[in-house]
């Protein structure tokens, strides 16, 4: 029968148990979850409180451990609700300036109530006009941009010697590390896709490839992701995005075959769907009906936080350059920037190609920053654009530079 579930043994006990739906199921609202004790007084650095167990108790787990999240279910079973509680959970434990939310909506519609609280909790891209990214070119940018906060991070890490960015934080707070030489504080960011399927038919490789690599390596320096799809298919659920998300939640899916791709072993077709969830944390399945979050509900949180003193944009990634846009850009080395020599010294100094780099040190934007660097590019100072990483400096000293910069007069 649909629903029922045998679990044998239970843990601890040496006995078997049989899950039965309950006859008068009752709504488990999100201002129960975020009332309770146990959400309240967790320790969690990224707490979340996901729904109730079937003995009634709240359940909350940390993201930050997990560190990634994989979120399947056929359409109308609760995905995209299940994405809200664990928005609203976040947004109820952090203040703006330790968490940033990365929001990707293929569908357009599902996160648009979160555009009131962009220059609050929303990170984008400097050069975007929206912070909720719908276009699939925009969210290849995002997740490259993201690449490189990554690596920046961990320069950080590495010049602060601390291996995590709890640690690195605890220290930026102690005034153990000086902003002058580059550091501050660093807020989480959790990457939210909500239509990941519709993204890989479109865009394919250009996806997977910056996603396994935050998958792979950023957990340590903060940044976490939650992707959702409603077609669990392998294809879609690759076996390199399934090694990198250890952590899954299966609403009901359509057949045992779904089950299995997502879970690793069947349950979910046999679940009764609104809400109805399995929760894979890692090795056992934890049976969990998912809070509900209606629309009015949402619409209380974000206006009550963009009411609210914010930042005077949002929070900005590091610039992406297509290098396929760029080439066809001619750079006329008779109108330099008037900081280009500056910047060529900067750059060689720190041995370090980076925009970044020569945005912090000047206070200049984005767009003026970039420019600067295709024209260090154009002088041969610094290497063509390399995807993620930093671009490579030519020049190993900065005689050899000044000798380079006098020719060009």
């Amino acid at each position: 029968a649909l629903g029922i579930r045998i679990i044998a043994p239970i843990p601890g006990k040496g006995t078997i148990g049989i899950g039965v739906p309950n006859q008068h199921p009752e709504t488990v609202s999100m201002r129960s979850l975020i009332t309770s004790r146990k959400f309240q007084e967790s320790k969690f650095e990224l707490a979340v409180a996901l729904g109730k167990t079937i003995s009634n108790e709240t359940y909350v787990f940390d993201l930050a451990k997990m560190p990634h999240l994989l979120v399947a279910g056929a359409t109308g079973q609760g995905k995209s609700v299940g994405l809200n509680v664990i928005l609203a959970s976040l947004l109820y434990r952090k203040h703006p300036s330790q968490l940033k939310f990365v929001l990707v909506d293929p569908k357009k519609v599902e996160l648009t109530l979160y555009s009131r609280i962009e220059k609050h909790y929303l990170a984008k891209l400097p050069d975007s006009d929206e912070a909720i990214i719908t276009d699939t070119q925009k969210v290849i940018h995002t997740l490259n941009s993201l690449c490189i906060e990554m690596d920046e991070r961990y320069e950080m890490l590495k010049k602060a010697q601390v291996r995590n960015i709890k640690e690195y934080n605890a220290k930026f707070i102690k005034r153990g590390l000086n902003p002058e030489n580059g550091h501050k504080f660093l807020p989480y960011i959790v990457v939210i896709i909500d239509e990941f399927a519709d993204l890989i038919m479109t865009a394919g490789r250009e996806v997977e490839t910056p996603l396994a690599r935050l998958a792979q390596l950023a957990r340590a320096i903060g940044i976490h992701l939650v992707i959702a799809t409603q077609r669990p298919t392998t294809n879609i659920i690759t076996g390199v995005i399934k090694a990198n998300f250890p952590a899954r939640i299966a609403f009901r899916v359509t057949s045992m075959i779904d089950s299995r791709t997502i879970l690793d072993s069947p349950g979910a077709n046999q679940l009764i769907g609104r809400g109805d969830l399995l929760f894979a944390p890692g090795s056992d399945l934890v049976r969990l009906q998912c809070a509900f979050i209606d629309i009015p509900e949402l619409e209380h949180i974000t206006t009550y936080i963009s009411d609210q003193q914010s930042y005077p944009t949002a929070f900005f990634l590091p610039e992406y350059i297509d290098e396929s846009s760029s080439d066809a850009l001619e750079i006329d080395l008779s109108k330099r920037d008037g900081l280009f020599e500056d910047a060529a010294r900067l750059v060689v100094a720190h041995q370090q190609g980076s925009t970044s780099l020569i945005q912090r040190k000047f206070s200049i934007g984005y767009n003026r920053a970039g420019r600067i660097v295709d024209q260090l590019e154009a002088a041969g100072i610094v290497g063509p654009f390399e995807g993620s990483k930093a671009r490579q400096v030519l020049f190993p000293d900065e005689y050899s530079l000044e000798q380079n910069l006098s020719s060009l007069g």
